[in-house]
């Protein structure tokens, strides 16, 4: 899967290069929708694979046409409803769900080129579902969510695998997304559920608000603490002059030597390396746990940025930590050196464990 996920992210940076520079339908479908669904293998100028303008008669209503078809054996499989990618996806549900029910497809997606969201029957047999059992942002796709893309692979596509899963999917977003909104803005129910137990009073509305601020911060809290047990046996078990120091070696001394004849060297700023950058390269660590040998993963802190890199050497760098601002935190990675991933916290560096395996392993490989 490790190709398809470079070739899911090079669509990413596309969208991010080009949105802009878009106004229609049309020019959507051309230069962001048929791309996608290229990267999934299908051949998008072969009519019996994908069909463009399927009829999908709706009622007394004859010759409605759905955007896109995929077929299999004659049959649609998968619906394709496009929209301008300067269109919000929130009013036109209703069109393809008329489409569906007059069809023998199992999946219909809607999309703008950028968001595209997947549905299924699971309430009612035969009847699209008003809730997408998966949504993805293609400009700012997750590790995670590459994963459940991939079995939408044309060599991938099983019905019955993604149906299997398909419910969870759904549930676990919304569960997610909830979880989410109540980290920011807890909810008066869930305020009062949360200090049942620590406080006796009445739980009165004043006492509600008063404590919405604490179950908000207790929350992120738990959150980064959590994260912190993870991650505390691999700081413990760095010494300072080992792992995360950055010992000396020829390789070393190659990529930094600077002929101090030739160029007036100014001073350089101290650089103070902080517990949140000591924290993500422990995090990074724990997640290639499994991918690489931890001895393997060295860590160097520059003025602008933190990098983290394999055998020590600045041509095996996998990924670059910007931390040292209250607001605007965020990682890059080695192939895509010029997009960057906003966190918020250090934990948040846990979403991204199979793109960091990929390019570890990638450099494993070139080596």
């Amino acid at each position: 899967m490790g190709k398809f996920s470079s070739d899911i992210r090079l669509v990413s940076q596309r969208i991010q290069q080009i949105q802009h520079s878009i106004s229609t339908e049309e020019a959507t479908k051309t230069a962001l929708i048929m791309p996608f669904f290229q990267t999934l293998g299908y051949d998008v100028f072969n009519p019996a694979e994908f069909t463009p303008e399927y009829i999908a008669d709706v009622g007394i209503k004859k010759g409605e046409k759905v955007d896109y078809a995929i077929m299999d054996q004659g049959q649609p499989t998968i619906l394709i409803e496009a929209k301008s990618i300067r269109e919000p996806l929130t009013k036109h549900d209703s069109q393809l769900f008329r489409y569906y029910g007059t069809t023998q497809a199992k999946f219909a997606i809607l999309t703008n080129g950028d968001t595209y969201r997947f549905y299924t029957d699971l309430e009612t047999p035969n009847v699209m579902d008003t809730v997408p059992f998966f949504e993805i942002t293609l400009s700012t796709i997750k590790d995670n969510e590459i994963k459940e893309l991939y079995k939408f692979k044309k060599q991938e596509f099983n019905v019955n695998t993604i149906l299997s899963t398909a419910e969870e999917l759904k549930y676990l977003s919304a569960i997610k997304e909830q979880l989410k909104t109540q980290s920011q803005l807890p909810s008066d129910e869930f305020i009062r559920l949360l200090i049942q137990d620590c406080y006796q009073g009445i739980k009165t509305q004043t006492v509600v608000d008063k404590f919405r601020p604490i179950v908000s911060k207790a929350f992120t809290q738990f959150m980064n603490e959590n994260m912190n047990e993870r991650i505390k046996h691999v700081i413990s078990g760095d010494s300072e002059s080992s792992t995360v120091s950055v010992p000396s070696s020829p390789e070393l001394e190659a990529e930094n030597t600077i002929d101090e004849s030739v160029v007036d060297i100014p001073s350089q700023p101290s650089i103070e390396t902080t517990q949140e950058e000591i924290e993500g390269y422990a995090t990074v660590k724990v997640l290639l746990g499994s991918t690489v040998d931890k001895n393997r993963i060295f860590y160097r802190d520059n003025a602008s940025y933190f990098n983290i890199l394999i055998d020590d050497s600045n041509r095996k760098w996998v990924c670059r930590l910007h931390l040292n601002s209250l607001t605007n935190k965020y990682i890059t990675f080695r192939d895509e050196p010029n997009v960057r991933h906003k966190i918020n916290e250090v934990y948040e560096i846990e979403q991204y464990k199979e793109r960091l395996s990929d390019i570890v392993n990638e450099i494993i490989a070139s080596t």
